[in-house]
């Protein structure tokens, strides 16, 4: 999980939304339905909608989240007053530790639970992420928006030994909803509490474990009944696997573990300070503890990973197959390779990425090929097929969907006036190989990063673009916004400009991720609402007037007939004091908190 980082900016709004490329027609032509709004949390993400409407939804930063103080001794409770110290001028909205005495006897401020929470999720030396001795945090929350009801989706989280309370250890993503019914995604097993364990210096432990990572999943019954995908290789921690797509015919892609990293292999055997050492296992612990930790501590993949093709089946028996790999390494290179697929279409063709040399015309790949990048790719006839075409000044490719003309959809990174900058794309896979060739069409603007998510059969794809031109620094960061792409008459507009204009003061359309053959646009908008405190309760000035803050909203964009409507110069102004006004690094910070889940779910 990533900090959030105190750090209010008001940014310029740039003219680049002037330029000839973009429609400058500003009618309402969308309106908005929001899918996202729950009080049991702050930020809702907008996932994949069904041509129904049906919406799979994630949600993060859970309130009241269930710290277990009684895991927590003196030494711990210090650990977070000197965290919180050396911490509250750099994060937004919290004071050092409130109430100590509270704090240590399980009854903290809502100040102070927050500050425990974050203490829990640091991965950095001050913090307990990566510590196999403490509780962990997931709070990752899985919803699916049926008729207009958004309800939880639970997976496999449990509840605490003698209590309703569950984990939320775990990363739980629905991804979608087919127009049959089935959804899917990932989710991964709760961290649970481990019986005692009494090392060799009579001391007592207690672990927190999980039985496996990252699972694909599919139900035929909205959740009523969960099917995994078991991964290919599942040693020493259970392996990961993936759904990323299921298509109306009942074919799933992904990807799964099919090799397990030669370096990980050796520390575990390793009898000279790995797990295979005696005064480490059993003498500090199990070896079961040994593995959990050296996961949780890798910074890198213990597992190969290659995309998969299932053909599901209402018994939870799916005919799973692998999909291969872009290219062949040397047989003494012992690097990892990989491969992921995340969209496929209803004629069965995927699409996604791979790892791939940066020279592609290589044959005879040496021990040492350069391999920096991994470029989109389409699994077809029994190949994998890049779609990059010449690799200079390219730095890596993705492509995220496909529809059934078999136009694929992505982004790549390549060089602009000398540096990289990422451009959405869009190729048709159709053609033969040697005739296949990635279009950049034109974005916001020269320099502007920018990428497409999906795209549906009547060539309208969706994504997100930065709008803004001023050279972006970590404390300076581009305003993105949400944008439909039309292939078919080469125009881009921005989604902003798309909705009322009352809504335009109220929604900031950053970007979006889906959009079904009726139209209809997943997307994530941020929107200011009544702040709350780590407890959920609603947080006044010294007036008693409700605070406020900008969140992330899952929302959804539904066609609506042109009524001429357009906003006059007034309204216009407002809305750009309006974007103006966000916390723009406060909102970079908000969905850095979806990166781990980007990196498997986007």
């Amino acid at each position: 999980m990533s900090k959030i980082v105190k750090n209010i900016i008001a940014l310029s709004i740039s003219s680049a939304l002037s330029l000839p490329v973009i429609s400058s027609v500003n009618a309402a032509t969308y309106q908005i339905v929001d899918q996202g709004e729950t009080s049991k949390l702050k930020h809702t993400y907008a996932q994949q909608q069904n041509i129904t409407g049906d919406m799979a939804i994630s949600g993060t930063q859970l309130y009241n989240f269930p710290v277990q103080f009684q895991y927590l001794d003196d030494d711990d409770f210090n650990d977070v007053l000197n965290y919180a110290f050396s911490s509250y001028l750099r994060v937004f909205g919290l004071n050092e530790i409130e109430d100590f005495d509270a704090l240590k006897a399980g009854n903290p401020t809502p100040n102070d639970l927050a500050w425990v929470v974050l203490w829990l999720q640091d991965t950095g030396t001050l913090g307990k992420g990566r510590d196999i001795a403490y509780q962990k945090v997931g709070d990752t929350i899985a919803m699916t928006n049926i008729g207009g009801i958004t309800e939880d989706y639970t997976l496999w989280d449990e509840t605490f030994t003698d209590s309703n309370t569950l984990t939320r250890s775990t990363i739980d993503i629905v991804s979608g909803i087919t127009n049959s019914g089935i959804s899917y995604g990932t989710a991964t097993a709760p961290y649970l509490p481990s019986e005692l364990f009494t090392d060799a210096e009579g001391v007592e432990h207690t672990f927190w474990l999980r039985e496996y990572g990252i699972r694909g999943f599919f139900s035929y019954n909205q959740g009523a009944q969960i099917h995994q995908v078991i991964p290919f290789e599942t040693q020493y921690g259970g392996g990961t696997s993936a759904v990323m797509d299921v298509n109306e015919t009942g074919i799933a892609v992904g990807f799964s573990s099919y090799k397990l990293a030669q370096g990980f292999v050796n520390f575990i055997e390793d009898e000279t300070g790995g797990c295979a050492d005696p005064d480490k296992v059993p003498g500090t612990m199990t070896l079961e503890v040994c593995i959990a930790e050296t996961q949780l501590r890798s910074t890198v993949d213990v597992y190969h990973s290659m995309a998969l093709k299932a053909t599901l089946a209402s018994n939870g028996s799916p005919v799973i197959e692998k999909l291969g790999l872009l290219v062949t390494p040397h047989p003494d290179d012992l690097r990892s390779y990989s491969s992921y697929a995340l969209a496929v279409n209803n004629n069965g063709v995927v699409v996604g990425y791979a790892d791939g040399w940066d020279n592609e015309t290589v044959t005879t790949p040496a021990v040492d090929e350069i391999r920096r990048f991994q470029f989109a790719v389409v699994y077809k006839n029994g190949e994998v097929i890049d779609l990059t075409g010449d690799h200079k000044d390219k730095a890596g490719s993705r492509a995220y969907d496909i529809n059934d003309a078999g136009i694929a959809v992505g982004h790549i990174t390549k060089a602009v006036s000398g540096r990289p900058v990422q451009k959405f794309f869009y190729v048709d896979t159709s053609v033969p190989k040697d005739e296949i060739n990635m279009v950049n069409p034109d974005d916001f603007f020269t320099g502007s990063n920018s990428t497409v998510r999906a795209i549906n059969n009547s060539g309208l794809m969706v994504g997100e673009g930065e709008i803004e031109t001023h050279n972006q620094s970590a404390q300076n960061p581009r305003r993105t916004a949400a944008f439909v792409y039309d292939m078919n008459n080469d125009i881009i507009t921005n989604l902003n400009d798309t909705i009322p204009c009352p809504l335009r003061l109220s929604y900031d359309i950053l970007e979006a991720r889906g959009i079904n053959d009726a139209g209809m646009i997943s997307a994530t908008a941020v929107v200011k609402v009544d702040r709350r405190d780590a407890k959920g309760d609603i947080m006044l000035d010294e007036n008693g007037a409700p605070l406020q803050e900008d969140v992330v909203r899952a929302i959804s964009l539904t066609p609506m007939p042109e009524d001429g409507e357009v906003c006059t110069a007034e309204e216009e102004d407002k809305v750009i004091r309006k974007g103006a006004s966000i916390s723009v690094s406060g909102v970079l910070s908000i969905m850095a908190l979806f990166g781990l889940r980007r990196r498997f779910f986007s």
